[in-house]
């Protein structure tokens, strides 16, 4: 798509996230582009929930921790 390359997020990076993401972040934090989010969410595979909001998809980042199998955040996230 832009030709950037996608790195993923790291621990620490997953664990300071909002509420909700973006479908891009998401798919960071899975380690994929987001060409590749958006097909998995069209088929309806993404690897956990997604809202659609107007246009645009976002991801309950409760759902994505979740999916990650990251049950509880710790009360700090190390460095």
């Amino acid at each position: 798509m832009t030709g950037r390359p996608h790195t993923p997020l790291t621990f620490r990076e997953v664990l300071d996230l909002p509420v909700s993401v973006d479908l891009r972040t998401a798919a960071r934090a899975y380690g994929m582009c987001l060409a590749t989010a958006y097909r998995l969410v069209a088929l309806g595979t993404f690897p956990c929930e997604t809202v659609r909001v107007g246009r645009r998809h976002r991801v309950l980042t409760a759902r994505l921790l979740a999916s990650l199998g990251i049950e509880e955040r710790p009360a700090r996230a190390w460095p």
